[in-house]
């Protein structure tokens, strides 16, 4: 019979399938139904630093710098007041890995944020970096370093496991996770999603297009996570985006991922598709002759590849030299 436990940055999950940040992880109420249907971990809806910012921003001129000062602790607080609550009450409610998050875009003080998830009880820190670089001075690099000094100032902070989830707009993302790593992460998740701008040639105004993932974006996840786990193998790794049924969650393992991060699916088609993800799992294992799945994480990436790499640009000329005009 398969066993689906796995380990994920230290953490023991029952089976490879997290449930992302979002709205379905804002409440312990909600959380326990995600539990109940099967979720192996949860990551909490995350505290948005830019949100901390603008709420207090828009409180400041009062009339003195100390009425400003008071006004922003006093908004910083009660924001992450509320992450705490959360924190503590899913883990009265749960007993699946809770997972805090923070998404934010500078190196700031609010790393101190950290150390209170900890003591709430968080088991794991999710730290989603997410950002644009469109400056026309932009200098090489910094955006990567960035990422670095972040985590160096966060595992100062903390003893619990911290998580690294990044975006897809990086150069080269190999280089990014082995800096990574040598700081001090324990896992790596790829990659977040951009929400796309779009604009209503009606109206002229502006909206987003695809909130919810498509199978179609599972390809780019899985290229990268098979380069990166046979280059940096040391870390672990969780595939985010595209993962829709049971398919996709073997194509996550195999490649090299641990877990899994699933939201739009579940958004689409309730917690129940948990469940199914799971049993075609199950049932794709047992007719392979798997019994757990590091018997077949990591079976097809870059390094089990050979020389003609299928994930990198050697593939490309194979693929069209077999047409002709």
């Amino acid at each position: 019979m398969a066993q689906l436990k796995t380990t994920f940055a230290g953490l023991t999950l029952n089976n490879p399938i997290i449930v992302s940040s979002s709205g379905l992880t804002d409440s312990p109420e909600k959380i326990k139904k995600l539990e109940e249907a099967g979720a192996g971990a949860v990551v909490l809806k995350s505290v948005f630093e830019e949100q901390i910012t603008l709420q207090a921003g828009a409180m400041h001129g009062y009339g003195t710098p100390e009425a400003d000062d008071y006004l922003n602790a006093y908004i910083r607080s009660h924001t992450l007041n509320e992450h705490i609550s959360l924190i503590e009450e899913t883990k009265k409610a749960c007993a699946i890995p809770v997972i805090a998050s923070i998404n934010c875009y500078s190196d700031n003080e609010w790393t101190d944020f950290a150390k209170l998830m900890e003591k709430a009880g968080a088991d794991a820190l999710e730290i989603n970096i997410l950002s644009l670089q469109t400056e026309k001075d932009y200098i090489p690099g910094s955006f990567e370093q960035r990422h670095i000094n972040i985590l160096r100032h966060v595992k100062k902070e903390v003893h619990i496991p911290v998580i690294m989830k990044l975006g897809s707009n990086l150069t080269n993302p190999v280089f990014l996770i082995d800096q990574l790593y040598a700081n001090g992460a324990d896992a790596v998740v790829l990659f977040n999603r951009f929400y796309q701008p779009d604009i209503d040639i009606d109206n002229f105004t502006f909206g987003s297009t695809n909130r919810m993932s498509t199978e179609q974006e599972l390809a780019d996840r899985l290229r990268w996570t098979a380069i990166a786990s046979a280059t940096v193998p040391q870390l672990d790794y969780a595939i985010s985006g595209g993962i829709h049924n049971g398919k996709g969650l073997i194509k996550a393992i195999l490649a090299g991922a641990c877990a899994t991060e699933i939201c739009s699916a579940i958004y689409q088609n309730g917690p129940e598709t948990i469940k199914a993800m799971l049993n075609e799992l199950t049932e794709w294992m047992n007719s392979k002759g798997f019994h757990t799945l590091t018997q077949f994480k990591a079976k097809m990436n870059a390094k089990a590849a050979g020389e003609i790499n299928p994930f990198e640009r050697t593939q490309f000329m194979k693929y069209y030299s077999n047409y002709t005009e």
